[in-house]
């Protein structure tokens, strides 16, 4: 009897091994357009990455970001303007008096490292580049100091003695674009806003919905005199996608959107996991682990360093909010053992990845700017499932899978027939690595690992 008991558990743990679930991807049902994955090397940690390595160590970082066969792929990065009170960190450290009085700009053509990090980037094919203001200027600010909060002068109620800043504020940025231009490098998006609702010691600027709406117009008006129209504004950064929810209703209220291009959001307060109401496309544009030490582990506990907590939060804020882009905080960091706040890691001489970075990976190397979500039908156990179309054709399927077993899965395309596919994981022993997937009457079969991911990348005939 025991003998049958065990044979009839046999042949069940063969049919739960075998069997597939069907997943269909209907490309006419085209959902939110993608702009892309990226990070920051911020407040002079671009400056670091520069500095502080060099030769093999220092391309294998940056592969590692932006190379889409052995890295991450990311096509975007996000800089910051700086604010402060040298010329390192401000292209206006001082007050030129009043904000009428001339303006003496001036750039050091590097910009805490920067400039070299956009450059580095664009030999990547990074096109997507995003400037944002922490805060104004301190002697723009009711507070006259860049820190600490305080509100741009001119701004509905904050008026100050030194009179209304909003348009020199404006200038400011648009110069420092210029500057950018100028050099080669094109600013693609700009931000006058950082974390809006949150005060701290550090570069911060307050604005609710009524503060913004009364600069956002100066901003584009002054954008489209310097010739600078292509540029597009985002706003506002807020500290989670509750509060950004919530400022965004007033700017539509307001009838902001005709001006803006982008809403963007930070997942401090909230991550990303419902649609917030506007024909814009929205970003998650700064997102980070800022409680633990490194780790560079894929799955462990479901610890909020582990790769495969990003994931989950990833896949939520595409599926669920219909994100655009999914911005890190920053890329890269030298000897700062003691954060996760970045997704690759090193002593000086190594380069170590996080699990955080393949994360991303599994998104960003395949699906590509341009592309659009598009809707699939079908299920499978335990298993989130977001599906692409490239600008190329090609078709992917990323599916994730939360549960402890391993799944089988069966991927078709309406009105697309696939000539070829390949198919990666990611899991506790594997980075965005090469698997076995069989194409067989127009539909492909693979495996999802447990608690890990598959990408599934379908091209036609040529």
């Amino acid at each position: 009897m025991a003998a049958l008991f065990t044979l009839a558990a046999f042949v069940a743990s063969l049919g739960q091994t075998y069997a597939q679930s069907a997943v269909t991807v209907n490309l006419n049902s085209q959902l939110q357009q993608i702009d892309g994955f990226g990070v920051s090397q911020a407040f002079g940690r671009a400056a670091e990455f520069r500095d502080m390595l060099s030769g093999a160590p220092q391309q294998q970082g940056l592969d590692y970001l932006f190379n889409t066969t052995t890295g991450a792929g990311l096509t975007i990065i996000r800089n910051r303007v700086g604010s402060g009170t040298t010329s390192s960190d401000s292209i206006l450290p001082k007050s030129p008096g009043g904000p009428t009085a001339a303006a003496n700009y001036s750039f050091d053509d590097d910009d805490r490292g920067q400039v070299w990090f956009s450059q580095q980037a664009m030999k990547y094919g990074v096109k997507t580049i995003y400037a944002d203001a922490w805060s104004a200027p301190g002697f723009m600010k009711t507070n006259n100091n860049e820190n600490n909060g305080g509100y741009l002068c001119g701004t509905p109620g904050h008026s100050c003695s030194s009179g209304d800043w909003r348009q020199a504020y404006a200038d400011f940025l648009v110069q420092y674009v210029k500057y950018y231009s100028e050099r080669g490098i094109p600013v693609t998006q700009l931000g006058f806003l950082n974390e809006p609702d949150y005060v701290t010691s550090y570069s911060s600027m307050q604005s609710g919905a009524n503060e913004a709406a009364s600069f956002i117009p100066i901003l584009h008006d002054t954008l489209e005199k310097n010739g600078l129209g292509n540029v597009s504004i985002a706003c506002c950064d807020a500290m989670g996608w509750n509060s950004q929810r919530s400022i965004t209703q007033g700017l539509v209220s307001a009838g902001m959107e005709k001006y803006l291009g982008y809403i963007t959001s930070h997942m401090y307060t909230g991550d990303p996991n419902s649609v917030i109401p506007t024909k814009l496309k929205t970003w998650q544009t700064e997102a980070a682990d800022l409680q633990s030490r490194w780790c560079a582990t894929w799955y462990s506990s479901g610890g909020l360093c582990e790769g495969f907590t990003w994931a989950n939060k990833i896949h939520n804020g595409l599926a669920n909010a219909n994100l655009s882009a999914y911005i890190y905080w920053q890329g890269l960091e030298v000897n700062q053992f003691q954060a996760s706040s970045y997704l690759v890691a090193s002593d000086g001489k190594t380069i170590t990845p996080s699990g955080r970075l393949w994360a991303l990976a599994m998104w960003s190397r395949f699906v590509r700017p341009g592309a659009y979500r598009v809707s699939t039908s079908g299920s499978v156990s335990s298993t989130g499932i977001t599906a692409f179309k490239n600008t190329d054709g090609s078709v992917v399927v990323v599916f994730l899978n939360s549960g402890g077993s391993q799944q089988n899965v069966k991927v078709s395309v309406n009105g697309f027939t696939p000539a070829a596919a390949e198919a990666y994981v990611t899991d506790n022993t594997r980075s965005v690595a090469a698997v076995s997937a069989t194409l067989s009457g127009g539909a492909v079969t693979a495996s999802v690992p447990s608690r890990g991911m598959l990408t599934v990348k379908l091209t036609g005939t040529a």
